[in-house]
Parts: structure tokens; sequence; C-alpha cells
């Protein structure tokens, strides 16, 4: 088996941990700052960590933007990124200066949200409008504190498109949401043909 630690390098051509750890949901972030201006960014490092009540994060490798602006007003909504989106979603990962509006950068259309003040994304099929529950700083095991922030927040409102709801069952692969692997360009999206069902032991 290869092996490597990863304080002294993989020593291969790219990360392995990106597409082992894969393919990961995107966090595509929509907040505003403190005067009202619009931020919207992809975060690949996100997931779903609590049921009841909802609470989605995402993790920021530095002090960006959209960390600086959850932690002055305390919401932002996460987008659900589909195939149709990819490119205009990969737009506004561009380094604007802060202030500048990804959401005109990319041609997107922002969207008010009915409970938070931050914009959403018209174009997007699913929306999550959130309040921050927690913003940590990670740490190394030996306590060092790392440049990375982790956002975490309850969903108090969401938003799905009817279309991809059959019988009241949501439709994970009509939305053609994408998915974010290792490489410096390789993404996934999910199809029915991708489809497998297992029952868990204690609903037999």
């Amino acid at each position: 088996m290869y092996f490597y630690e990863p304080s002294q390098g993989h020593g291969l051509p790219h990360d392995p941990l990106n597409a082992i750890i894969g393919p990961r949901p995107i966090g595509w972030i929509s907040s505003l700052d403190g005067e009202g201006r619009q931020n919207l960014a992809p975060y690949s490092f996100f997931n779903c960590f609590n049921y009841r009540p909802p609470v989605i994060g995402f993790a920021s490798s530095g002090w960006k933007d959209s960390v600086r602006n959850i932690c002055e007003t305390k919401e932002f909504v996460w987008n659900l990124t589909t195939r149709a989106l990819a490119e205009r979603m990969n737009e506004t990962s561009a380094s604007l200066p802060h202030g500048e509006d990804e959401f005109a950068f990319s041609g997107l259309t922002p969207l008010a949200s009915r409970i938070i003040k931050a914009p959403r994304v018209a174009e997007s099929p699913v929306h999550f409008e959130c309040r921050l529950s927690q913003c940590i700083q990670l740490t190394k095991a030996n306590g060092e504190a790392l440049d990375s922030w982790l956002v975490l927040g309850e969903a108090v409102a969401i938003h799905i498109d009817e279309s991809l709801l059959e019988n009241g069952i949501y439709q994970t692969s009509k939305a053609q949401p994408i998915l974010r692997a290792g490489g410096p360009t390789a993404y996934y999206t999910v199809t029915d043909a991708q489809r497998f069902d297992m029952r868990r032991p204690d609903d037999r």
C-alpha cells in the first residue's frame, strides 16, 4: 500500500485527500457584509452535520469574505449547485476585490430570502436560509491554531423547486447536483444509473 505522513508531504502529483474524501458536495454560499454588499462563493469542504434542527457547515482556508460576512451578520444561504449552473458557480470562485459582487460578475440573479437578509441564487433549485450557530477556528492535534475556519449554520428556512419532488420525495438525481472530486479540474454529477438501494437493519 502507498504510505505517507501528511506532515512530510504526499509525494504524488496531486494531493489525494480531496479525491479520497469524495465526491464532495459543494457549499455555494451567499452572504451580505455589514454594509449590505453581496458575496457568493463556492466551498468544496461542505456537508450536513445534524438532522433536527438541520445544521450545515463549510470550511474556509483563510479568513475569506464569506467567513467575515457571516460572522458580522450571523446569517448565510446555501444554494444547490447543479450541472446547468456549474460554469457560473466556477466563475464565483474568482478572487475579486473585497466588496465586488460575484452575482453580477457571474451573471446570476440575487433573490430575496424569506426569513434572513442574505440573498439566494434565483437560478438554483434549492436554498437553505441559515443562521450562524458556530464559527470555529480549526487546530492541529497539538492545539496549534490553523488559518482555517469551520462555519456551522442552522437552516431556518428551506426552498425546494417542486419539480424535484415526486410523491413528496426529493429526487436527488433529477436535480443533477455536481460534486467536487480529486485533481484540479474533476467534478461529478449524480444519475439514476448509479443508484442502488439498501434498507438499514432496523428498518427491515
